[in-house]
């Protein structure tokens, strides 16, 4: 028998080579490997005891908590960063190309982690400032002081300028112009790092600045005879706290307000009316905060009829309602006066400053002249004003939009082209409400594509003995508006955000903010809960169920990165101080140290009285990191208790923003508080449906 086995093993000697797929051979294989330095592996489908006859789990995994982590919608785990040192290697491990490693990939150690991006150069202090703003942020350029904003290296300034020439020619004040003039369109290092590296730069810009740049810009003198138009951008995710409190003072009383909502990509639908009712409760937020609904005493009629305020929601970054907001503006504010689009940090705004750059509210040529802003998720991105020439909407491009509008209204998604078709595709994953946005008024392109191409073919030709001469790089000449059309324009000005109070975002860092602020549709995630259980979201909210007739319903609006997890209330305290910085709630991250400077969680008692179970009673909004929608049966009185970092607002939102959002989940989990997700299907607005292909999709 032993024979025929030797045999069968050298005729197919792939049956012994082969590993198996869980990375070792048999038990007595595992336990050989792992004294040769080989971590010893168990396979799922094999009961303990084949591992030892007495293997006992450890008792970490005893104590180990639950996770609710759903796969489908969360994405590519990130490589984990080592804890402190370089990478060391394991005692008695090989080397991957060693002989017994098996060339296996999964047991390869894993990279190390890119080192961040280190900015170069140096600043010079005697160089005086340019008088150039930065075409990203607004900043006036310059290379005195690292922390300021606007700075450039003072290699990278000079270069720019391109001194020394000019010291040649001895050009005096024209040479300074010419400096200026080379200066215009590049950005600061600032914007270089965000927009090539993601990496934020610390600056040194207090609050009161930012609102300094912004109040003196909305109370200078009126051009034109007119009061400016007010686009106060509000975040629909985080209301009301998104609204600045101050926006009255800082407008005036002579301004026009409309107020936009932003991201409301985002937010699932809960209901098929559900943009109306958000598009209502926008508007109530707001007339109570800004004081709108009850003007003063004192007001005259014609203050009242300036001060209209109306609602509009948008999605700067899919596109949604932008093409409606451009034709709302085209008929009522048409060419009064300039606009200012203001908010709060991280609201959109340089988002739908670069959406209205390449659209039919600016100048045709305007686009090729200006630069985008720079835009990321970290709050203050824009120091300065920012601004675009507003074409003029006369009767015949207004009659020309419209004509546009409905042809492209009137496509299917297979009339597209296919970068279109593409583009519309991502958008998709990235939010449940798509626009598009078209141009109407642009330059032809024969006239951008027939340029003349110089052709010297004495140049271009050489003998054998000859070397091939390289001609010099000429810069090309840049395009610049006329005098005749900017002396009589409207501006569009993008303002720096304003940063808010009690804030958590405040206390993050960069990595940490990129998790916190959700870039992508929301899935939301329910939870049936009992009196005596504890909602962590991460560990930056904790929310405990401490009394209450019966199970309530929490629903979790907020980035889909960031974990939440579920404990009782006895054993809360420990997981906090175990795993806050740690995997397990993952924001904040960096462990002790991390958490050491990071302020303690504090608490509120929140008491509320059911309305249901198919409808929300309020939401538990937890900063700016989300919130939770608490949804309980008729009656059922339940205490909460709520706890955000010190320094941060805790804000119960009554009513719900979104009140049926429990319908959206799938079945409950076995042996779970927890239920599937379930994620609503997108819509594009401006986009018409194939009624035969839903047809047979609902026959399938």
């Amino acid at each position: 028998m032993n024979g025929l086995r030797r045999a069968a093993l050298l005729a197919f000697p792939q049956l012994w080579r082969r590993r198996p797929p869980w990375g070792g051979g048999g038990g007595a294989l595992r336990r050989r490997a792992g004294t040769r330095g080989f971590p010893a592996y168990r396979s799922s489908e094999e009961p303990l005891r084949r591992c030892g006859a007495a293997a006992v789990a450890p008792p970490e995994e005893e104590e180990e908590e639950e996770q609710f982590v759903f796969l489908e919608y969360v994405p590519e785990e990130e490589p984990r960063l080592p804890k402190a040192g370089n990478w060391p290697e394991p005692e008695g491990r090989p080397e991957p190309d060693q002989p017994g490693s098996g060339g296996d990939a999964s047991r390869r150690r894993p990279k190390p982690p890119r080192e961040a991006h280190r900015p170069r150069g140096h600043p010079d202090p005697s160089v005086p400032s340019s008088g150039v703003s930065c075409s990203g942020c607004g900043a006036e350029l310059h290379c005195r002081d690292p922390a300021v904003p606007g700075y450039l290296p003072s290699e990278k300034y000079r270069s720019l300028q391109g001194e020394e020439e000019e010291d040649r020619e001895g050009e005096g004040g024209q040479g300074a112009t010419r400096r200026q003039q080379a200066l215009e369109g590049a950005v600061c290092q600032r914007c270089w790092m965000l927009v090539h590296h993601q990496q934020a730069l610390q600056v040194q810009m207090p609050r009161e600045e930012y609102r300094r740049v912004v109040s003196a810009a909305l109370r200078s003198p009126p051009r034109h005879g007119r009061p400016p138009l007010v686009l106060c951008m509000v975040d629909v995710l985080d209301l009301p706290d998104s609204i600045p409190p101050d926006l009255p003072e800082l407008v005036g009383s002579q301004a026009h307000l409309f107020v936009l909502g932003n991201k409301v990509d985002l937010l699932p639908g809960d209901s098929p009316q559900y943009l109306s009712r958000l598009r209502g409760r926008l508007l109530e937020i707001c007339a109570g905060l800004l004081d709108l609904a009850k003007p003063s005493p004192t007001t005259t009629t014609t203050q009242k009829q300036q001060r209209v305020v109306d609602v509009h929601l948008i999605s700067a970054k899919t596109g949604y309602g932008v093409e409606e907001l451009i034709s709302k503006l085209q008929r009522s504010w048409k060419f009064n006066g300039d606009v200012y689009l203001v908010g709060g940090t991280n609201t959109g705004k340089s988002t739908l400053f670069n959406a209205l750059l390449h659209s039919d509210y600016c100048k045709s040529r305007a686009s090729d002249v200006i630069n985008r802003a720079t835009i990321s998720p970290w709050p203050g991105t824009t120091l300065n004003l920012l601004k675009f020439p507003i074409i003029n909407p006369t009767p015949y491009r207004i009659f020309q939009r419209e004509a546009r509008l409905k042809a492209d209204a009137e496509k299917m998604e297979e009339d597209l082209s296919e970068d279109e078709q593409k583009q519309l595709a991502i958008l998709k994953k990235q939010g449940y409400l798509i626009g598009r946005i078209g141009r109407t008024f642009q330059m032809p392109k024969k006239l951008k594509k027939n340029c003349e191409i110089e052709f010297d073919a004495e140049a271009l030709s050489f003998g054998m003995e000859e070397e091939p001469s390289v001609p010099p790089i000429t810069a090309t000449k840049k395009v610049e508006l006329t005098y005749n059309e900017v002396k009589d324009a409207r501006w569009f000005y993008d303002t720096p955000g304003i940063v808010k109070d009690g804030c958590v975002l405040n206390l993050l860092k960069e990595k940490e903010v990129k998790l916190v602020l959700p870039t992508c549709a929301i899935v939301p995630r329910s939870f049936v809960l009992k009196p005596g259980m504890t909602l962590f979201l991460g560990a930056l909210g904790r929310i405990d169920y401490l009394q209450g007739d019966q199970s309530c319903w929490f629903s979790v609006v907020a980035s889909n990165l960031l974990p939440v997890h579920i404990t009782t209330v006895e054993k809360a305290d420990a997981v906090y101080q175990k795993h806050a910085g740690q995997t397990l709630l993952k924001v904040p991250m960096g462990g002790e140290e991390r958490m050491k400077e990071f302020p303690p969680l504090v608490h509120q008692d929140v008491m509320l009285e059911g309305t249901g179970s198919t409808e929300a009673v309020a939401d538990i909004k937890l900063s700016s990191a989300g919130w939770v929608a608490v949804t309980a049966h008729l009656n059922d009185k339940v205490h909460l208790k709520c706890y955000t970092p010190e320094g941060t607002a805790l804000t119960v939102r009554k009513p719900p923003l979104l009140p049926y959002i429990v319908h959206i989940k799938g079945r409950r989990l076995q042996r779970s508080a927890a239920y599937e997700t379930k994620k609503p299907p997108p819509l594009v607005a401006n986009l018409k449906r194939d009624v035969n292909k839903k047809k047979r999709m609902g026959k399938i």
